[in-house]
């Protein structure tokens, strides 16, 4: 029996050591060879093939001198500032973030019960939950995984951004993030937003319009719906302001 219980052990190991070595070639390919899709991609794409029985998509890839300095300050003042500093991951703001979504989990639990007495066939309240990724953290999780929220899959998560750390480097992360990140829906990348958002390609992109994009990204599918609203504007401001300070790489 204990040596069953070994083999198996065994086995699970060399499987683990397998999927990374798996991860780790695939991201080697990335020094040079620029990602066809991502695994968020994929599944955004069944999505809109089942619900919409159509996919409405657009996404062009542009090299890192063809994306506006000023979208590439923006991005990082608001979604990731200390981005040139990190090794890949903020252990502050992780912790930070399980703090938040623990106290608002248990808001949500009281809310719930109240809502149970007066209520009870209403839906619970569903608490906001908060990240603390970091953009590599974010590319990780967009290149390769899926969207629920486990420990064994944050494990997975800061294992990937080490590597996109090591191998590619804080250019070619940001290259490839602003090349398939989600703004809008069906609308990925810098050069398909700014064509979407401003009618003008990602290389001409002022300070306020790189700015607006940047105020998008938590929630692009909800902004989409109004992109000028006085809240984008507003924190488009705030991260205007931001970005004289901000160095890229």
């Amino acid at each position: 029996m204990k040596q069953q219980v070994w083999r198996l052990v065994g086995m699970l190991l060399v499987s683990i050591v397998c999927l990374q070595l798996y991860f780790l070639a695939r991201i080697a390919v990335m020094t040079v060879v620029a990602p066809q899709s991502t695994t968020f991609q994929r599944s955004e794409a069944l999505r809109l093939a089942r619900e919409k029985h159509q996919i409405l998509w657009s996404q062009e890839w542009v090299d890192d001198d063809q994306i506006s300095k000023h979208l590439k300050r923006a991005v990082i003042a608001s979604e990731d500032a200390g981005f040139m500093e990190h090794g890949g991951v903020e252990w502050d703001a992780i912790q930070k973030a399980l703090d938040k979504n623990q106290k608002a989990q248990e808001q949500a639990d009281k809310r719930a019960a109240r809502l149970a007495k007066v209520a009870p066939n209403k839906p619970p309240p569903v608490p906001k939950v908060i990240g603390g990724s970091t953009i590599s953290q974010q590319l990780a999780k967009n290149l390769f995984l899926s969207a629920e929220r486990t420990f064994l899959r944050k494990g997975q998560e800061i294992a990937l951004t080490y590597m996109l750390e090591t191998l590619l480097g804080k250019h070619r992360i940001l290259e490839i993030y602003l090349n398939n990140v989600e703004w809008g829906e069906g609308v990925f990348g810098a050069q398909a937003a700014a064509r979407h958002y401003f009618r003008v390609d990602a290389e001409r992109l002022g300070p306020n319009q790189a700015a607006r994009l940047a105020v998008m990204l938590p929630a692009p599918k909800r902004f989409e719906k109004r992109p000028s609203s006085p809240y984008v504007m507003s924190r488009a401001g705030t991260i205007e302001a931001r970005m004289g300070a901000v160095e890229i790489p």
